[in-house]
């Protein structure tokens, strides 16, 4: 897996045109990947609140752990990459 991307949800929120709550509310109600988290201030990984983000966009279930999403993930590149 490649290094995970540190994002804040207001980050996140902005790269995925997303108000923050909403986003804020997929990383709790989908355990998303945290990273870091210092005060109040909470750091994701990027990918894994994309691929929460892309599945829920295509309509398609969430996979209940970030390890299952990083499955996705690879089997997206192997079928981008064939």
């Amino acid at each position: 897996m490649d290094r995970p991307e540190r994002i804040t949800i207001a980050d996140a929120a902005a790269r995925l045109r997303k108000p923050e709550s909403t986003v804020r509310v997929w990383a709790s109600r989908h355990h998303a990947r945290k990273l870091l988290k210092r005060g109040k201030t909470a750091w994701y990984d990027w990918r894994d609140l994309a691929t929460i983000a892309r599945q829920l966009h295509l309509g398609e279930p969430v996979p209940a752990t970030p390890e299952e999403r990083d499955e996705i993930r690879s089997a997206v590149r192997a079928g981008a990459a064939a």
